[in-house]
């Protein structure tokens, strides 16, 4: 087993960059059903209400759109110097930095590809304030009335110029479980899904066919139910928002999904994948072929992408 397998302990919060903060502010809070809770200078905390820390996602004021870090929490202090000394060990540069979004001391580095990653163990737990306080005490703050209520950020979909060695990366620095991915038949890894948790996903990477580095497919919140996305569409549509595709079953991690694009030029993905959970110590890494990837999503809906000429399988 790795070694480094449990240090990590799951997806905290991601920074997002807009080049129109009010709109996606608006479509985090009136779409989403997130809640705003501070703003320091060009950013804006936003969370899920059933995220046990303060934030679940910063939106800062860009000349473009894209994630400018991505932060995962450690499962203690000590498995926070292991991971930054692992990283280091592994040639990856990297600093210690005061923490950012309610967090204590973070070891900032990146992946292969660029992405800057934030490695923390201190954080701060949510206090609602009374308008927001639950009924019930295990539930951290009043499931919002408006919008579809999302329950917690779920995962983050990176783009990369090479899939492997950012999985890799990911698996034997981080510690990440691999739990399915797309091969070619050429034998490229053209995408693969990782776990740091019993969740089937946390991260994934998917090729990007321009062949440009530190790029992001999407972030995706988990909703309650699978109706919660259907009302997502339907306040998309009465809301001028763009729906790329969905609402439908991705076949791999059979996640019940709709992709929309907020305002400001990022994909953000809705998804119920709350019942799928990896369990098994021995979980087998499970490929999918070129062919399978080609018969589209599990009901037959085709994939936003097609294949290009270097061979990109369509985004899962």
């Amino acid at each position: 087993m790795n070694s480094a397998r449990g240090d990590i302990a799951h997806l905290g919060h991601v920074e997002l960059l807009t080049p129109e903060l009010d709109g996606t502010v608006w479509f985090c809070t009136e779409i989403l059903g997130l809640t705003e809770t501070g703003r320091v200078g060009d950013s804006v905390h936003l969370r899920a209400f059933d995220d046990y820390e303060r934030t679940s996602l910063v939106v800062t004021a860009h000349s473009t759109s894209g994630v400018r870090r991505t932060a995962l929490r450690a499962s203690s202090p000590e498995a926070l110097e292991r991971r930054a000394a692992a990283c280091r060990e592994a040639g990856r540069d990297g600093e210690w930095v005061d923490g950012e979004a309610g967090t204590g001391r973070t070891f900032r580095t990146s992946d292969p590809d660029g992405h800057v990653l934030d490695l923390y163990y201190e954080t701060e737990w949510y206090e609602a304030p009374p308008e927001l306080r639950p009924a019930l005490k295990n539930q951290p703050q009043a499931k919002p009335n408006r919008g579809v209520g999302v329950r917690r950020l779920d995962h983050i979909n990176f783009l990369g110029a090479d899939v492997l060695a950012n999985a890799e990366f990911t698996e034997q620095v981080l510690g990440a479980r691999p739990t399915e991915q797309i091969k070619l038949d050429s034998g490229r890894v053209a995408a693969r899904w990782l776990t740091f948790n019993n969740k089937s996903y946390d991260v994934v990477y998917t090729e990007d066919w321009t062949g440009s580095e530190g790029r992001l497919h999407h972030i995706a919140f988990a909703t309650d139910t699978r109706e919660d996305i259907l009302r997502a569409a339907d306040l998309a549509i009465d809301n001028g928002v763009h729906i790329e595709t969905g609402p439908h079953k991705h076949a791999i991690q059979q996640t019940f999904f709709l992709y929309l694009w907020e305002p400001g030029g990022n994909r953000i993905e809705l998804c119920n994948p709350l019942t799928r959970l990896v369990l098994a110590p021995d979980w087998p890494l499970i490929t999918w072929t070129e062919q399978e990837r080609k018969r589209g999503q599990a009901w037959g809906l085709k994939t936003i992408d097609t294949f290009h000429t270097h061979g990109t399988p369509p985004i899962a």
